[in-house]
């Protein structure tokens, strides 16, 4: 019977949080963090109510996050999507920096 620290090495889970502790993907959050500081500045000082400052993160997050900002809902959904598209994109980035760092050895999580 395999041991718990082997299943936990192979869980989903786990892939996804060494992704996501990437030095590439934090970055990439930190500029995702970054942008919807600056659009909700924008929008707060925009007297007029015409600001188009929230296209900026749904453009730094797509595509998953205009995938999901198809969702009905208001602010709320455009928050939601900018949230899920910088961890699916992230998540990405982290992925592909390990396995550009790793080479042709084998994924040591597998």
């Amino acid at each position: 019977m395999p041991s718990t620290d082997a299943n936990a090495a192979r869980s989903p889970l786990h892939r996804l949080g060494q992704n996501l502790r990437d030095p590439f993907a934090l970055g990439y959050l930190g500029i995702c963090v970054a942008i919807v500081i600056w659009m909700v500045v924008v929008t707060v000082m925009d007297d007029e109510g015409g600001s188009m400052a929230a296209v900026v993160p749904l453009l730094a997050t797509a595509p998953a996050s205009l995938v999901v900002l198809a969702l009905p809902g208001g602010k709320a959904t455009l928050i939601v999507a900018v949230v899920i598209g910088a961890l699916v994109n992230a998540s990405i980035i982290g992925w592909c920096a390990r396995a550009l760092k790793r080479g042709n050895q084998p994924d040591a999580t597998r």
